[in-house]
């Protein structure tokens, strides 16, 4: 007993324990063995100390495992599987893909930003919008007009931008230039509207700007290692949660006043000439707004970023491995000047390369469902109803056993065979679950070509004028982050230089 002390003594030597813990936990040990857990707080303080970096070290941890699998248990006891195995993966989002859904969690967290999106749901409601969508998907007027909005976005804002950093030799974030020609061209694809995002100016686009605020917001939910605290801020309307309501009303509200005026539209022309998804999506019937915009704003999410955060790091890489730009620039140069489908689609080397960067860098590195009733994973892991399971994209891409001893080695090449005969290159895929950064099974990405597209018209539309230039010291490794996407941490600072006819 405690007697003779006063209160704030007594609730000091009761935390010393707690304390103890925290602080032999606070630096992450380089030893990546599965984190210690405790009654009631589970493995808090190793979260705790891994804030900064969790995918980093839920990767690092998946390594230590003999089957590329561990549980995290987090406060008040619930339960995360981790998994960077593909036998697990294959069974998580095909065979019983019933049982793995987007759970609850993802649901509750994503509702206020995504409503009944595509991205959101599960069901009879998902299967309509995917029936839909992977339709339109498949159209040569949908190709034919992306093709269309890329190569007027690449050569009458992107290549301006660049040329005059050339000549006024400033120094650019480019991923935040990537993330604005990214955006324009999504929400011209997506509802027939430009919000001019990448101008000289580069301006502060209100809606841009509002979906930027609403992403980082609700990532920082997902993020929450007691997620009942935004709840209650929620609630109450105060702080982040405050701010993440004025975001997505803001984005929201312009999405429904753009849906109105494509209907107003639609209802005065006696036949659809409009090939922008929105368009599509209102001609085949779905009249109801806010399900309509649901559905737009689910798109624009999943081209915004991942396309930006893909050639973000393809750029550094590549700056990092010259012999890789050299053998690109070559391809580049063979295709010359060729319509935009006709100069993408042989792009091998350039497609192979782009690969490889998304293996170590995938734009989505983690993704997560949620069991509806108790299963077995392939390698024997019990999955309890309503865990959460993870599949790893970014460790996959980091283990041995499926990339070989030169896993950490920038090597396209791993995804090509040669013809000794015609010396021509040919793409070897890997199956979707050993690489399973455009997910996999029923919900494989629709805009996977469509994406593949966009970012090979980019580097072949830089690369053929440009040199881009990193200004970090050489030999030091950019951080990655996750929000929603992969980001580099401070933005990625360039110089741009013209290309002289050498480099071809």
């Amino acid at each position: 007993m405690m007697i003779g002390l006063d209160l704030s003594t007594s609730l000091l030597l009761c935390l010393v324990p707690f304390l103890f813990l925290f602080f032999i936990n606070l630096f992450p040990s380089k030893s990546t063995k599965i984190p210690k857990s405790y009654p009631i707080i589970g493995s808090y303080f190793s979260i705790l100390a891994n804030k900064e970096r969790r995918i980093q070290w839920t990767s690092d941890v998946i390594q230590t495992t003999s089957n590329l699998t561990f549980t995290l248990i987090r406060p008040f006891g619930f339960r995360q599987i981790f998994t960077a195995n593909p036998s697990n993966v294959q069974h998580i989002l095909k065979t019983k893909f019933h049982i793995y859904q987007k759970g609850d969690v993802f649901k509750t967290t994503m509702s206020d930003f995504l409503g009944d999106g595509i991205f959101n749901v599960d069901g009879e409601i998902w299967k309509d919008q995917r029936q839909v969508a992977s339709h339109e998907f498949n159209t040569k007027s949908l190709r034919k007009f992306v093709e269309n909005v890329v190569d007027a976005e690449l050569n009458e804002r992107l290549i301006p931008v660049l040329a005059n950093a050339v000549a006024e030799k400033k120094v650019l974030d480019f991923q935040d230039i990537l993330q604005r020609f990214a955006f324009d061209n999504i929400c011209k694809i997506a509802f027939g509207y430009d919000p001019a995002y990448l101008l000289p100016s580069l301006p502060q686009a209100k809606f841009a700007v509002a979906f930027e605020e609403a992403v980082r917001l609700s990532s920082e939910r997902f993020n929450a290692i007691f997620p009942f605290l935004w709840k209650i801020k929620r609630k109450l309307n105060i702080g982040t949660e405050k701010k993440f309501r004025v975001a997505v009303d803001e984005v929201r509200q312009f999405a429904k006043q753009l849906v109105k005026e494509k209907q107003r539209e639609l209802n005065e022309k006696s036949s659809l000439d409009s090939v922008d998804l929105l368009s599509r999506f209102l001609s085949v019937g779905h009249k109801d707004e806010d399900f309509v915009t649901d559905i737009v704003i689910s798109f624009i999410l999943a081209g915004r970023d991942t396309t930006s955060a893909a050639l973000t790091w393809f750029f550094w890489l590549i700056s990092e491995n010259p012999k890789v730009e050299d053998e690109i620039l070559r391809e580049i140069n063979t295709k010359s000047e060729s319509p935009v489908y006709d100069e993408v689609k042989d792009m091998i080397y350039t497609h192979a390369s782009l690969c490889e960067s998304m293996r170590f860098y995938p734009p989505v590195p983690v993704d997560t469902k949620a069991a509806i009733e108790d299963d077995i994973l392939p390698d024997g892991t019990f999955v309890k109803k309503g865990t959460r399971v993870t599949y790893h994209p970014y460790a996959m891409g980091r283990v041995e056993k499926l990339w070989g001893k030169d896993w950490a080695k920038f090597r396209p090449e791993r995804w090509l065979d040669n013809d000794e005969m015609s010396r021509n290159w040919t793409f070897v895929a890997r199956d979707t679950y050993t690489y399973p950064v455009f997910q996999a099974g029923p919900r494989i990405c629709l805009g996977k070509e469509m994406a593949f597209l966009q970012m090979k018209r980019v580097v072949a539309g830089v690369l053929r004028r440009f040199k881009v230039v990193p200004v970090i010291e050489k030999g030091v490794e950019p951080i990655f982050v996750s929000y929603l996407t992969a980001k580099m941490k401070g933005g990625f600072h360039v110089t741009i230089e013209d290309r002289e006819s050498k480099d071809f």
